[in-house]
């Protein structure tokens, strides 16, 4: 089973493995998973690398940080209840598996 998997808009899966440690943001930009744009470089500025934590999930990760949710009121796509900023998640051993859904566009 792949580390993490990014599921796009049209349904399309992309899953790989990633160390522990690493953004979301950072996996998702290093194995060319279409649709996380990452503009600001990780700085949870800009919001292009929003995503949406599968339900099954959404509890398993840390709440977000309030400069994150002030960030995801700005997204292209309105954030949902499980929304999260990439580059403000890091992968662990307890996220194998995790599951991410990517909005129809970041701008």
């Amino acid at each position: 089973m792949p580390d993490i998997t990014f599921i796009t808009a049209d349904g399309t899966a992309h899953g790989f493995e990633a160390p522990p440690g690493v953004s979301l943001m950072q996996a998702a930009t290093g194995f060319g998973v279409p649709g996380i744009l990452a503009d600001c470089g990780g700085s949870a500025s800009c919001g292009t690398c929003h995503v949406i934590v599968d339900a099954a999930w959404a509890d398993r990760l840390p709440a977000p940080e309030p400069i994150e949710r002030m960030v995801l009121e700005t997204t292209a796509v309105p954030a949902t209840p499980t929304s999260r900023l990439a580059c403000q998640v890091r992968l662990t051993d307890a996220l194998q598996g995790l599951v991410l859904h990517l909005p129809e566009r970041q701008v």
